[in-house]
């Protein structure tokens, strides 16, 4: 049977074996459009899950939250408390239909307080679970308070290309990476988080293309790399801005590109020329001083046909939305849009956060990026509220918030004052544990719906083994039927048909198409897909590119270096074997086995315990096992962050990308501790 695989934005198809009603084996599709006839290990061997003893196959209700609400619940909701069964330590098991109604009655109470309510999540599930998330938090809740992962990760990439070309996504296919004569790789350890796209890289590259990388650290890809750059921390900005001014002054440019295609350039060409922060600041840099030749190399490069690739070391910054601009920027005075093998691709995470922003899970972003009827707060916000007493309700659609956010002393202390706080997931996860009630729901594995890949590729999925669980919408039908009964939906399918009525880029697309073969959105009423993006104009309103400037500001580890001052920096990425918070991974033996702890990459230059805490401001981690590498330079630090136990998160703070407050998960001061000195 085929399907596509549960986890990162590349959206691999894949193929199953399946003994009594259990995956046995997945293996790539030969002529599979995203994977190329490839998969990576978490593809092949991360199935566990779906029939792990560890599953979620019950609904539950937490003792606190009987306890605490019984006597206020009407008498026949009273009566059928009964009903609930012992489960663990922390919660009772309930059927569904008085789990579904405890939920609605207390919804219902806080509604009528006046307090916000809110959910967060989507995009590890279909299209058709996110379009009605939305739905309901906005129309039956009456909410504008809907937000995603994306929060966390590519926020900054839909703002940043929505400055400049009016479209937030992906401008190609990634078989376009064979049609490029340059690849610039930045702040992305492709052959980690997104292994499929690296072995187009790698094949391209063998095949005569150029490849840039650039990165805080040395990177596997790098050993394949014409130039590798290692940055600062903090540095993509500067580094952006001192390339784009280096092709303005020799000349390396599109001029007709510019002249026909774009606005705004004579005024961005003046701020870059005045820009005194340039490649000739890396000079002054101790250990990044040939930083500075490597950008004229570069520059000469960007003169032919190339495609800018990127991930989360771009986006997670202060200025994560400027950097992802200053990206566009380059492309555009490079005239590198428009053709195969040219244009923007920001390497998406989850495996549907492209399609969850599509279908309108943002607060500032409807169904097809329309402008709802009312702004909401962003996750970090909805903290806040919540903090403050103003925010009394959350539902949680496969988003682990107490793992995967940053600041977690706050957000533990933040969902404390929360009344309901309900969650839809696989397993008993680091949120479920925190949760009032939770929902038990199936896997992509187990059900029919879309997900859309960093490409805008539409996948059908379908059902490769079955269970009686319920999907997302299931549940949030039923509670929403209690509440108002507007929603009528009998299959994902039929969800599907009324989505694509809203999100017009979706318009031709239906569950028969989608099964002969994936389509690129925007898809014609015909069926006709878009594979290329901006071919005769940009998706802004005047058809135009606008470039954008943004100076850069000194700041974190380059002030330190500046005035000789050696302090410790923490980087954090993924591991190859693990996807986000390892929920379903680690139920692989043979991925645990790979890598079964977070781990601290540290320069051999010092001499550590083989356990030791990071502490910054905010908080600390529990101990971390060191391991030494020349990989990362003295003073640069490196681990993952796939284990809740490691707490890798309670260090991180507040800071964020000024305009979407992506957290800045890539640069942290730290301070290194002795476990055994605790």
């Amino acid at each position: 049977m085929n399907s596509v695989c549960a986890y990162c934005g590349v959206g691999c198809e894949i193929e199953a074996e399946i003994e009594n009603n259990k995956i046995t084996k997945i293996l790539a599709v030969k002529d599979g459009k995203s994977s190329g006839g490839d998969i990576c290990i978490k593809g092949k061997y991360g199935f566990d899950f779906a029939n792990s003893t560890n599953r979620l196959r019950k609904n539950l209700i937490s003792y606190k939250f009987i306890e605490k609400n019984a006597e206020n619940m009407p008498f026949e909701l009273q009566v059928r408390l009964s009903n609930l069964y012992e489960y663990d330590h922390i919660f009772y098991e309930a059927p569904f239909n008085l789990a579904i109604d405890i939920t609605a009655w207390k919804l219902k109470e806080i509604l009528k307080s006046k307090k916000a309510v809110g959910g967060i999540g989507g995009a590890r599930t279909s299209l058709e679970n996110g379009w009605i998330f939305q739905k309901f938090i906005r129309e039956t809740l009456n909410s504008p308070h809907i937000d995603n992962c994306a929060r966390v990760c590519h926020s900054p990439s839909l703002s940043g290309l929505m400055m400049s070309i009016g479209e937030g996504a992906s401008s190609n296919s990634f078989d376009d990476i064979f049609d490029s004569e340059v690849l610039f790789v930045i702040g992305s350890n492709t052959t980690e988080a997104h292994p499929i796209v690296a072995n187009r890289i790698i094949k391209a590259k063998q095949r005569g293309a150029k490849l840039i990388v650039v990165d805080v650290r040395e990177i596997p890809l790098m050993k394949f790399a014409d130039v590798k750059v290692i940055l600062p921390f903090e540095a993509n900005l500067l580094f952006l801005n001192s390339l784009a001014k280096e092709m303005v002054e020799r000349g390396f440019v599109d001029s007709e590109f510019i002249e026909n295609r774009c606005k705004g350039f004579d005024e961005y060409k003046q701020n870059l020329l005045n820009e005194k922060n340039d490649k000739t600041f890396f000079k002054n840099l101790n250990g990044y001083e040939e930083v500075t030749s490597q950008i004229e190399e570069v520059a000469k490069l960007l003169t032919k046909k190339t495609l800018f690739l990127w991930g989360l070391g771009i986006t997670e910054h202060l200025d994560g939305t400027e950097a992802v601009n200053a990206i566009s920027n380059l492309a555009m005075i490079s005239g590198n849009f428009g053709k195969k093998g040219c244009g923007v691709i920001p390497l998406r995470g989850q495996n549907n956060v492209q399609g969850c922003c599509d279908v309108g899970c943002l607060p500032y972003y409807g169904p097809d990026y329309t402008t709802p009827k009312e702004i909401g707060l962003m996750t970090p916000d909805m903290i806040e509220e919540m903090l403050k007493g103003n925010f009394k309700a959350l539902f949680c659609m496969g988003e682990d918030l107490t793992h995967i956010h940053t600041n977690q002393h706050k957000v533990h202390k933040a969902l404390k004052n929360l009344e309901l706080l309900v969650t839809m997931d696989l397993f008993i996860n680091d949120i479920a544990k925190h949760s009032d009630i939770v929902f038990g729901v199936k896997s992509s594995y187990e059900k029919y719906g879309v997900y859309v890949n960093a490409e805008r590729r539409l996948h059908l999925s379908i059902p490769l083994i079955e269970n009686d669980l319920p999907d997302d919408w299931e549940v949030i039908q039923a509670i929403e039927n209690r509440l108002k009964g507007d929603f009528k939906y009998n299959s994902s399918k039929e969800i599907f048909n009324h989505l694509t009525k809203e999100v017009t880029r979706f318009k031709g697309a239906t569950y028969e198409r989608l099964a002969k073969k994936p389509l690129q959105w925007p898809i014609d009423e015909d069926g006709n897909d878009s594979p290329l993006l901006h071919i005769d104009k940009f998706s802004t309103p005047d058809g135009y590119g606008h470039f954008h400037f943004r100076p850069y500001k000194i700041r974190d580890q380059i002030k330190n270096l500046l005035e000789n001052k050696n302090k410790f920096y923490l980087t954090t990425a993924r591991h190859i074997a693990h996807y986000n918070n390892a929920s379903q991974t680690k139920e692989s033996q043979k991925l645990l086995k790979r890598y079964s702890d977070d781990i601290l990459l540290v320069n051999p230059i010092h001499k550590l315990p083989n356990e030791v805490i990071l502490k910054s401001k905010y908080g600390q981690t529990n101990p971390l096992k060191v391991k030494y590498t020349n990989k990362v330079k003295p003073f640069t630090l490196y681990t993952t962050f796939h284990f809740a136990n490691s707490k890798i998160n309670y260090i991180f703070g507040d800071e964020a990308d000024e305009k979407v407050k992506t957290a800045r998960f890539k640069s942290i001061e730290v301070e290194i501790v002795d476990y055994c000195l605790q």
